[in-house]
């Protein structure tokens, strides 16, 4: 058995195993190439895991054209998920549009209003949630566990992928004919909104073009954190 292939067997337990023990669980799609994997092992085995996305209002089109690419190779519409308008528009009123580029607290407001608030709705009434995290994306995520305990929420979260290397995401998704996002093949491995997103270069950390104005220690949206440190408060064997 190859390692890819333990990898998916793996994988699919896990997600298996969430949808008979942790019902109701969502998956939190970002709608990239990780996520795409995940999105194609649920939907294929018809599991009972909801899956929604984040639509900020600031995401690329080619983002956005993912969720036609899922609906038309598996029949499925991704839940969305937006801010509310009444705080973006403060937001900018009083701080500009494109106020994130100022300071790391302008921009993890910024990622509140429209990522973290939405993301509450989205995991509100469930008891699990799974994301598309690898260990290997950034310094901020080498010590991710499958399963955590994650308190901020009150439910289990799990990181199915989190043993992948960005090689086997790639061969899975060649080997399936997986749907992805254009912009991967444009030099983006990691893509969050399009002012806060930029091509990498050979070589670079695959989150290097997320908030390249910042210090890599500080570029998570606050999805994954509690008061400026990771949600990595309690792991459980998977």
């Amino acid at each position: 058995m190859s390692d890819l292939t333990s990898l998916i067997h793996a994988t699919e337990q896990t997600l298996t195993r969430i949808a008979a023990d942790f019902s109701p669980a969502v998956f939190a799609s970002s709608l990239a190439a990780e996520d795409m994997v995940l999105t194609d092992m649920i939907l294929k085995a018809k599991l009972p895991i909801g899956i929604f996305s984040l639509e900020t209002g600031r995401l690329h089109q080619e983002t956005l054209a993912v969720l036609d690419k899922v609906k038309a190779r598996y029949g499925h519409d991704i839940t969305l998920y937006r801010p509310q308008p009444e705080l973006v528009a403060a937001y900018v009123e009083q701080n500009g549009l494109n106020a994130f580029y100022n300071s790391v607290e302008m921009r993890r407001e910024c990622c509140r209003i429209r990522k973290v608030e939405p993301l509450g709705r989205a995991l509100a009434g469930n008891k699990a949630w799974v994301t598309g995290q690898r260990r290997a994306q950034s310094t901020t995520r080498a010590e991710l566990h499958v399963q955590e305990e994650d308190a901020a929420h009150a439910m289990t979260k799990f990181n199915p992928l989190a043993d992948w290397s960005e090689q086997d995401v790639w061969d899975y998704i060649r080997a399936n004919d997986v749907p992805y996002n254009a912009l991967h093949d444009q030099g983006y491995p990691s893509i969050g909104c399009e002012p806060c997103t930029r091509a990498v270069q050979p070589g670079e950390d695959v989150r290097a073009g997320r908030w390249w104005w910042e210090n890599p220690d500080s570029k998570e949206c606050g999805l994954h954190m509690v008061d400026g440190k990771l949600i990595r408060i309690k792991s459980v064997a998977a």
